[in-house]
């Protein structure tokens, strides 16, 4: 299963030829028969002399219209690149070709049109015309096929150029991470929303759950169709129609992705390499505002040069860009830019870091760098400066971002976990578990260690008196997903970078240590609660004493013990009553609060904050006014 895609100016007869190959005419909007010119995208399809099944892409070749030309032009495999012989080549001819390579479209056949309105010696200044202005691009060297859709000669060459340019072609990789860009979106009665578009990447299955982006609306695959034919699962490189349950039409729209839940993360922010046009009308400047295509996204952006302060016309640069909405792109996705006004396409690239942790600063050797890598470092190069860059990542999701192939990822990851350059987060895994695992480099790992320990410090340096920070507000700190954060503690505590007990964690050399003046405070108030264990300061008076930081300090540190609201007692004194209570039970059956009133010479108030805060501490439990010990 395959896609191709017209391309050409307006008038050359790109509709008209799709018709006379499929006979299907792709004008299928009211206003396109009426003005007889094609405005949005059309599809159809036929079968090739080798039985090859191909879906048909016919785009708009009115100036006005390239923007819903790139919405079908992205997930092409080949193009019929269409000049008419009475016109030859004309500006959207050149605007198409300079799309096509820009998208480096794997192949193509450069079509003559209109053969039989002009002689055979104008044909051939027509096609040395345009043999020279492919030159240099993707199409050079394409087969040239001359054809008349009103006569039919040369369709059946033409159905045979595209079978042996499609042979040259690979099939679509599946990578097992499905993704569909809507180029087209409408319903069917007693159906609910349909969406189209060119499927890449992965298998798309009736039933599936999936997630719609950037919005990240869930929806499950109702049906599913080729050709107007149902299927039950659809293959990366075919036109799909999607039927989706649990939403409408106006929550879907052209430039949104469906794909499996979970991995695909829409951006703001994109590093990529920039093709910037000979033809250009003047220099790139740096934060030029400028509309992004890809997929089937359309959306505003600002151009930030990272290692230039302009860019010439045809010049190659890196850049990092800034969309105005959230795009979900991968590392490997081609782009298009246009300027506003007048509109008109001035370069392209593709995309090697989908989701940058911060906007750059320019003119640093370290970021072209990790740039250079990205784009051309090796399969084990890129895990790596991944991992690097991210820190620690479930496998999946590494392989993802590295847009690298499942089983060179898998071959490769390998290798670096028996090399020891990637290991596992947590302690036990073996490998073949990996990818539900998740893995660390060394740099990665220091990295998040380093936030880790930081972010303690400064919890340290701005609550001396505490003796941890709690467990959630680290996390809460740290923004990181809850396996993650448990695997990265856990980790750091057996490198004895950390300490956890009983929901705080603290750096291994922190100490709750008081200055002069609080300590001698403190002193005297531990002296009050050694002279009268049982009747001792109130918690208001505690704070009177020695201030409520430090009293804090004390509970926390277990030195207190808060009974209640307004009970404390010394740590040793309760250990004592517990004993002892325990040990009355288990010669009594119970013990009330009377029996512990006199047993200690103590008041109510007290017997009964010990007794109560037994109860919730699941030590003991209440049976009518006595208390037995829980079983």
């Amino acid at each position: 299963m395959r896609v191709i895609g017209t391309a050409g100016h307006v008038d050359h007869g790109k509709s008209t030829l799709v018709k006379a190959l499929t006979g299907i005419d792709p004008d299928r909007l009211k206003e396109e028969k009426e003005r007889e010119m094609t405005i949005d995208l059309g599809f159809a399809w036929l079968s090739l002399p080798s039985g090859e099944q191909v879906g048909v892409v016919d785009v708009p070749g009115h100036q006005d219209f390239i923007k819903n030309m790139l919405a079908g032009v992205g997930g092409i495999e080949a193009a019929l690149f269409i000049v008419a012989a009475d016109e030859s080549v004309m500006p959207q001819t050149r605007e198409h070709l300079a799309i096509l390579d820009l998208l480096k479209v794997p192949a193509g056949v450069i079509v003559f049109t209109k053969v039989d309105t002009v002689e055979e010696e104008w044909l051939e200044l027509v096609q040395a015309e345009v043999a020279e202005v492919v030159e240099g691009t993707v199409l050079e060297g394409a087969p040239m096929v001359s054809v008349s859709a009103v006569t039919g000669q040369g369709l059946e060459r033409l159905r045979q150029a595209l079978d042996e340019v499609l042979a040259t072609v690979p099939p679509r990789a599946d990578r097992g991470r499905p993704r569909l860009p809507v180029d087209r979106v409408f319903t069917v009665a007693g159906f609910g929303t349909v969406v189209t578009g060119t499927l890449s990447d992965g298998t798309l299955r009736v039933g599936q759950e999936v997630e719609i982006l950037p919005a990240r609306l869930k929806a499950r695959v109702r049906g599913l169709q080729t050709h107007k034919h149902k299927i039950e699962n659809a293959v990366p490189g075919s036109r799909v129609a999607v039927n989706l349950s649990g939403l409408s039409t106006d929550q879907v729209k052209r430039g949104d992705v469906v794909t499996l839940p979970g991995w695909l993360e829409p951006t703001q922010l994109a590093d990529g390499s920039l093709d910037y046009l000979a033809d250009a009308p003047r220099e790139l400047r740096h934060n030029q505002l400028v509309e992004f295509f890809s997929g089937s996204a359309e959306v505003p952006a600002h151009v930030r040069l990272l290692g230039t302060r302009s860019l010439a016309p045809g010049q190659r640069g890196w850049v990092q860009l800034r969309l105005a909405e959230r795009v979900p792109l991968v590392k490997g996705d081609r782009f298009i830019i246009r300027q506003p006004s007048p509109s008109l396409t001035i370069g392209g690239g593709v995309v090697v870091d989908p989701l940058p942790r911060r906007r750059h600063r320019r003119f640093r050797p370290e970021v072209i760098q990790r740039l250079e890598t990205l784009a051309h470092g090796t399969p084990a190069d890129l895990l790596l400066e991944t991992l690097d860059r991210r820190g620690p990542l479930p496998a999946r999701t590494l392989v993802a971002e590295a847009g690298l192939p499942a089983a060179t990822a898998a071959e490769t990851l390998s290798q670096l976990l028996r090399g020891g350059q990637v290991f596992f987060l947590s302690a036990g895994p073996d490998e073949a578990s990996a990818g539900a695992q998740i893995l660390a480099s060394a740099a990665g790992w220091a990295s998040l260690l380093g936030r880790l320990t930081g972010e303690l410090a400064s919890f340290h340096t701005s609550q001396p008196l505490r003796p941890g920070m709690p467990r959630e507000a680290l996390k809460s700190r740290l923004k990181l997903e809850t396996r993650l954060f448990n695997e990265a503690l856990a980790r750091a505590a057996r490198e004895g970078a950390l300490v956890e007990s009983e929901g705080l964690v603290r750096l291994p050399d922190h100490a709750v240590r008081f200055q002069p003046e609080q300590q001698a405070a403190v002193d005297r108030l531990l002296l009050q609660f050694s002279r009268s264990p049982t009747t001792t300061p109130s918690y208001k008076e505690a704070v009177a004493a020695v201030g409520e930081d430090v009293l804090l300090a004390l509970i926390e540190t277990g030195r207190l013990v808060r009974l209640s609201p307004e009970v404390l007692l010394l740590a040793e004194t309760y250990r004592e009553l517990v004993a002892w209570v325990k040990d009355t039970i288990g010669r009594h059956g119970s013990v009330n609060v009377g029996q512990v009133r006199d047993a200690f010479d103590t008041s109510r108030k007290y017997a009964l904050a010990l007794l109560e805060h037994l109860d919730d501490q699941r030590v003991t439990k209440r049976v009518g006014d006595e208390r037995v010990l829980r079983q």
